[in-house]
């Protein structure tokens, strides 16, 4: 636990600031009035917590909120409102008494589609890379070259590994194996894996996104490793019914006015997943 918990400006402080900016031009206050809709005034952590709701509830704008007033490491950036910094300034939070945390990173789905397509267009250019290398090893291997010079002697070089070596050989010691070779479901895992690190605070933004079930499962063991193990706090924004099931998670239901905080299984939305399933049942028989 690094952070105990996290307070919204109240509505009376809402109110004064909305009602002094309405003469100006401006017609949006966002993000004032998001979590007055709900009633939502603070959020209480636990090694993990969940921001649930349908799409709009807040959950993603409230982990903003708490990345820019705990000023978390990004990779990519995201809009701010004429009046975020207003907002911010109104937040409170409480870190936990004792150690602090090494490293506090927001991780959007943003950040994983960008790390996929950047692998994806290096992988691109080392294929290409290997196109023109195949055409150089067969000119090289029929190549009657002789050297005239010192000049010469790289491309005796290319020439005499053209002759001694396979085809394949050839192109995989001239510019290595491909960077990845995995599926995007893998290309998200490793990514996850590489940014959250020992003894940090983490804010996910719907992580399930790129994700299979099989890998959303995969992304849960990892999170509840991370949490028991490894000494890691994680903030999560999702509607997952797989994540959702994250053990001890605290999981706040934003579709609630009051908001509220709830089990797994009294969610909305998991409870559509089960009822559909279930008028199924015979089916998987």
């Amino acid at each position: 636990m690094y952070i105990d918990s996290f307070r919204f400006p109240g509505v009376d402080a809402e109110e004064q600031f909305v009602n002094y900016i309405r003469s100006t031009c401006y017609t949006s206050f966002y993000p004032f009035g998001v979590f007055t809709l709900n009633q939502l005034e603070a959020l209480s952590f636990s090694d993990i917590t969940i921001l649930y709701g349908n799409n709009g509830c807040g959950k993603s704008t409230a982990l903003n909120l708490i990345a820019e007033k705990l000023k978390a490491e990004r990779d990519t950036l995201f809009n701010r409102s004429s009046f975020f910094g207003d907002y911010i300034g109104m937040c409170e939070f409480e870190m936990t008494r004792g150690e602090r945390p090494e490293e506090i990173r927001m991780i959007t789905s943003d950040d994983v589609f960008d790390f996929m397509l950047n692998l994806r267009a290096l992988n691109d250019g080392v294929d290409r890379k290997r196109e023109q290398v195949f055409d150089e090893w067969i000119e090289n291997r029929n190549s009657k070259f002789q050297m005239k010079s010192l000049d010469d002697y790289e491309k005796l070089k290319k020439v005499v590994a053209a002759r001694s070596k396979t085809q394949s050989r050839y192109v995989r010691e001239t510019i290595g194996n491909n960077i990845i070779e995995h599926s995007n479901g893998e290309s998200a895992l490793q990514y996850f894996s590489e940014k959250i690190k020992d003894n940090g605070l983490y804010l996910l933004d719907e992580p399930e996104n790129s994700l299979s079930p099989q890998r959303q499962i995969e992304l849960l063991e990892f999170i509840q490793n991370s949490a028991r193990f490894f000494r890691c706090q994680f903030i999560i924004a999702t509607h997952s019914p797989f994540l959702l099931t994250l053990r001890g998670a605290r999981i706040y239901d934003l579709d609630e006015n009051p908001v509220d905080i709830k089990k797994w299984t009294q969610l909305e939305g998991v409870r559509t997943y089960f009822e559909f399933f279930d008028e199924h049942r015979g089916e998987f028989m």
